[in-house]
């Protein structure tokens, strides 16, 4: 029988395989699109932001009410065991400017190719081209192949890694949610996270201004505030400095159905010194070329000011304005324009191990799981550290069987 099968062939999956495999045990990997890895290599595309080189206990702070979850995890493989990780495979890593650590090479494509030759070095194989539907008690799996025909693969023990449900052409659909409620697993509706909002914009800013960057601004909901870059697109906004607010402004929405996002273009200037500059008038200047030259706004920005309706009269209520521009959300973006997903697996049907409860032998790592957290390293960070945690789970229960049947 085979020691351990591994459904879903992205980092939580492979790097559990590589765990377990070094230990010597047959490891199967099966993975439902044509390639194994596919949204890793797209994250890599953007430099693949690895973790975060913060304080270790202030990067468990973003994971929100996970935190407590996540934790021991993060103890157990933390940010410098990752970056560890990747010098063995090869791969050195660096620290940028804003404390978001990376690979020398900013590619993904380099760690998965070592990855991989470990893999096949330690004898683990790969099936692709399968897409699991379903896993009886026993611990047999079954599987559909491309063509069609049905497959049973039964092992000592399982780990099911097979993503969340945000960009489903890479490989993360949720197609497996009804397949484990079947086993009365409760498993929390899936919704987007670190994602775009939508916004009615006039026809005036979407033909001139959809795909136009807001850089260095202030984004608020409430008492949350971030600096950071947006974008605006043709359906409403996006980028870090939104994708960071997305759990407070999806929350908003589901409680009371809008949000009150408030943009502040000139956070490095004081009310009272941009108050100043306005006050000097204007004179034959058009309004656009005067707040262009006394508060150093882009056409952007000055389209962004109108949407918020007729411009104030008075040098302290337009300067107001431009510290405080209403962004009106009504929605989020589709889940498959999503980075991340929130939703899934709810942390109290698993193990400290990440054992499913109600399937003993089974387990779930990654973004299955009901957790969620910002852009900046912190979702891969954490999916190495669930596959570090399971892979441990697996190896103690393997080792433990094997000493039973040799007593």
């Amino acid at each position: 029988m085979l020691d351990v099968l591994i459904v879903g062939a992205g980092p939580a999956g492979l790097y559990a395989a590589d765990r377990i495999s070094a230990e010597g045990f047959s490891v199967r990997v099966v993975e439902r699109m044509p390639s194994p890895a596919r949204k890793f290599l797209m994250a890599g595309r953007g430099g693949l932001n690895l973790t975060h080189s913060e304080n270790l206990n202030d990067f468990k702070h973003s994971y929100r009410e996970a935190e407590d979850f996540l934790a021991p995890m993060l103890d157990a493989f933390s940010p410098d065991d990752l970056r560890r990780l990747c010098h063995e495979l090869g791969e050195d890593t660096f620290v940028g400017s804003s404390g978001r650590v990376f690979p020398k090479k900013m590619k993904a494509s380099p760690l998965l190719r070592a990855l991989l030759k470990r893999l096949e070095r330690n004898r683990a194989t790969l099936q692709t081209r399968w897409t699991w539907t379903g896993i009886a008690k026993d611990g047999t799996s079954q599987f559909i192949s491309e063509t069609g025909a049905v497959h049973e693969i039964r092992a000592r023990a399982t780990l099911l890694a097979l993503g969340g449900a945000s960009w489903p052409r890479l490989g993360s659909n949720a197609a497996w949610v009804p397949a484990l409620e079947t086993h009365g697993i409760e498993i929390h509706p899936f919704r987007p996270a670190n994602c775009g909002f939508r916004v009615a914009w006039s026809p005036h800013l979407t033909d001139r201004f959809a795909g136009t960057p807001l850089k260095r601004i202030r984004l608020s909901l409430g008492d949350r505030t971030v600096l950071g870059e947006a974008l605006l697109s043709e359906q409403g906004i996006e980028g870090g400095a939104v994708y960071a607010l997305s759990a407070e402004i999806r929350g908003a929405l589901e409680t009371s159905g809008k949000a009150a996002l408030v943009a502040d273009l000139k956070p490095q200037m004081s009310l009272d010194k941009l108050v100043l500059r306005l006050s000097a008038g204007r004179g034959k200047q058009s309004l656009s070329n005067f707040l262009r030259k006394a508060a150093g706004l882009s056409a952007a920005e000055i389209a962004l000011i109108r949407e918020a309706g007729r411009m104030p009269d008075t040098p302290e209520d337009l300067a107001r304005l431009i510290k405080s521009v209403p962004i009106p959300v009504n929605a989020p973006y589709d889940i498959d324009r999503a980075i991340s997903s929130a939703g899934g697996i709810a942390l109290e049907e698993v193990d400290a191990n990440l054992m499913l409860k109600k399937l003993p032998g089974v387990f779930a790592a990654g973004e299955m799981l009901d957790w969620e957290a910002p852009t900046g390293g912190y979702l891969l960070q954490a999916c190495f550290s669930m596959s570090d945690r399971a892979a441990r789970g697996i190896l103690e229960l393997l080792k433990t069987a094997r000493e039973a049947t040799t007593a």
